[in-house]
């Protein structure tokens, strides 16, 4: 993997990085992946600037390795959370829901590196003129907000559109899925689901059981009326969602209804009527375990997973 793309773009020893999820991203898994080996990241959500910057130093203090900031360009802080990442010269920023590009130039002077999370080639194409260093190509089947494109139809597709490294992320969680995405073009990827369920993770236990417990069916995907749909555990919360969307709510009315609702099943453990954000790869976890031993199955495994194909071939 040393003359891997994305490990010499990112300073990481494997093309493997952490999912920048709101609430379960803190610095200690972030941390906790880069010292694996990978890229962790902490998940900026909705922070404002001052609970960010003391993420950033808990990180540092955790680990002397590469790690990023997820910014979710919605947010309300996104202008204050990009110049506490500018000023903390973070290793890589990942961007979703949003164009990075105003904020480029700062970050590029830094020696920030940008990598946009993507759900669609217009995107991809779109972000590679703006200056970007890599792409995120997400499938449908990623926990949290989700597009409408597979991973196994959106990644070949992004990375046959843009000349930037692609990573690709959603649905994979094992060393097979990482073989399968450098097959389909990817450089590296991006798994968040999996890390969720690691030791490290500060989540509440529920939340952590409800992906041990969780089926390849167990999740749904909400608010899609709302143009942001969600891919979470189905529970008391979806079902609440699905019948106000029968009954002709407005977008108004079902943002209230998921208003802090991801806070309360990652903090306060509520995985009835909070919003457990996690993918359909929770269906191969089945045990908590620490961040470095999940990475070492997977790399470890990879070499097989090699071996095993090729006899197919």
């Amino acid at each position: 993997m040393l003359k891997n793309k994305i490990c010499q773009l990112l300073n990481i020893k494997y093309p493997i990085l952490q999912g920048g999820m709101a609430w379960v991203a803190t610095a200690e898994l972030a941390a906790a992946v880069s010292n694996a080996g990978g890229l962790g990241i902490i998940g900026a959500g909705h922070m404002p600037p001052d609970a960010l910057k003391a993420e950033i130093a808990k990180a540092k203090n955790l680990t002397n390795k590469p790690f990023g900031v997820n910014i979710m360009l919605m947010s309300p802080f996104v202008k204050e959370v990009m110049q506490v990442v500018i000023d903390e010269r973070v290793a890589v920023v990942t961007t979703g829901a949003g164009n990075p590009g105003e904020y480029i130039p700062a970050l590029k002077e830094v020696g920030t590196k940008i990598i946009p999370v993507v759900a669609s080639v217009a995107l991809a194409k779109r972000l590679e003129r703006v200056g970007i260093d890599a792409i995120i190509a997400e499938g449908m089947e990623s926990g949290g907000h989700v597009g409408e494109v597979t991973t196994m139809a959106l990644v070949p597709l992004v990375a046959d559109a843009v000349s930037v490294p692609v990573i690709a992320a959603g649905g994979i969680g094992d060393a097979r899925g990482v073989v399968a995405a450098l097959a389909l073009g990817a450089q590296g990827v991006q798994m968040g689901t999996v890390f969720a369920a690691s030791a490290e993770c500060t989540a509440h236990p529920n939340y952590k059981a409800a992906i041990i417990k969780a089926k390849e069916r167990a999740t749904v995907v909400t608010g899609a009326i709302t143009g942001h749909p969600v891919r979470v555990i189905a529970n008391k919360l979806t079902r609440d969602f699905a019948e106000l969307e029968k009954c002709g709510a407005s977008t108004e009315e079902l943002e209230r209804l998921g208003a802090g609702k991801l806070k309360a099943a990652v903090r306060d453990g509520d995985v009835d009527y909070g919003s457990v954000m996690i993918g359909q790869v929770a269906g191969m976890i089945t045990t908590i375990r620490p961040v470095n031993e999940i990475m070492q199955d997977i790399v470890q495994h990879i070499p097989e997973v090699m071996t095993e194909l090729s006899q197919k071939i």
